[in-house]
């Protein structure tokens, strides 16, 4: 976070009388799952634009730099938090790239900053709405790596001693929400390491968020998030171990695994886990020119080691099945 500043969280919005009738309504139709109580999001278009000049007013000026932060105490950190109002309508993506546009023009925020933002909401969300339709309905059965293992009961509770996996679930589950960073590199990067069937992974994506409409959701979780159409929307799969986890976030501080050993008593899971995966599908991999560096990594592991990350990794995965 920048020196001595905290970032602000989105504006909140008290529900109408109307979304206090609907928030009765699902929770009496729809128990179980998430809470209506706490519900403060816009629902109309003027509220939705106070929620952009919220964002464009506290946090578009540090998003660039922080755009891929993860942290414990700060759900949305710099983001914006607009993307149910665009997918549901209320907003409109071009009049937000415009606004971030006038404020760059305006030396009220760095190019850094704004590109990014423009990119997420212009570049990337009109490209997945593309590959949607153009790899729909074959996408929805898509299972390039062969997963087999169904979704572990604790996506539906957050209860993983996982630190950063009981956290964004928690977030999840509580908010309808997390930033595209702990939605790609510790959810999907867990469940493409693990091997969970995709339509699993998908069907809890659109259970739990706000923001989760099938074409946007289903070519993000199938596509980018776990690779699981071989490459058809992302040009490589996007796993990592505990140490992308680490540098990026404050999770592994108050995490009872060691995110720098990579097998033995205490070893962070992603990390054996992540090299399990790299031995188990080397040889696919390696016909991926993007992952060429990773797979370097592969000549300081002797064969004791590999075996001992093999029995682990196991272990591990006969434990969530």
């Amino acid at each position: 976070m920048p020196k001595g500043e905290q970032p602000t969280p989105p504006i909140a919005f008290e529900p109408d009388a109307i979304t206090f009738e609907v928030m009765a309504e699902v929770d009496r139709k729809f128990p179980g799952l998430g809470q209506v109580q706490g519900f403060d999001l816009a629902v109309t278009h003027e509220d939705a634009q106070a929620a952009a000049e919220d964002f464009f007013k506290l946090r578009l000026r540090d998003f660039g730099a922080y755009e891929d932060a993860m942290s414990s105490e700060y759900d949305t950190i710099y983001h914006s938090k607009l993307s149910p109002y665009l997918n549901i309508g209320l907003l409109e993506p071009l009049s937000l790239a415009k606004e971030a546009e006038r404020r760059l023009d305006d030396d009220q925020a760095p190019l850094n900053s704004v590109e990014g933002f423009v990119r997420q909401v212009v570049g990337w969300r009109e490209y997945i709405y593309w590959q949607y339709w153009r790899l729909m309905p074959g996408l929805s059965e898509s299972n390039y790596w062969g997963a087999t293992r169904s979704l572990p009961n604790f996506f539906w509770d957050g209860n993983t001693n996982l630190n950063c996996l009981s956290r964004v679930i928690a977030r999840a589950l509580r908010d309808g929400y997390t930033h595209h960073i702990e939605r790609l590199m510790v959810l999907s990067n867990f469940c493409l390491l693990v091997g969970i069937k995709p339509d699993e992974v998908n069907e809890w994506f659109l259970s739990v968020y706000i923001d989760a409409y099938e074409w946007v959701m289903l070519p993000n979780v199938f596509g980018m998030g776990l690779y699981a159409d071989g490459g058809q929307v992302g040009t490589k799969p996007y796993i990592s171990s505990a140490n992308y986890i680490n540098k990026m976030s404050d999770y592994c501080l108050s995490c009872s695994f060691n995110q720098k050993l990579r097998t033995g008593e205490g070893a962070c899971p992603y990390n054996y886990l992540y090299w399990n995966f790299m031995l188990e599908h080397e040889e696919r991999l390696r016909s991926n020119p993007r992952m060429g560096r990773s797979l370097l990594g592969l000549r300081h592991i002797d064969q004791k080691e590999r075996l001992q990350i093999l029995e682990q990794a196991n272990e591990f995965l006969g434990r969530i099945e």
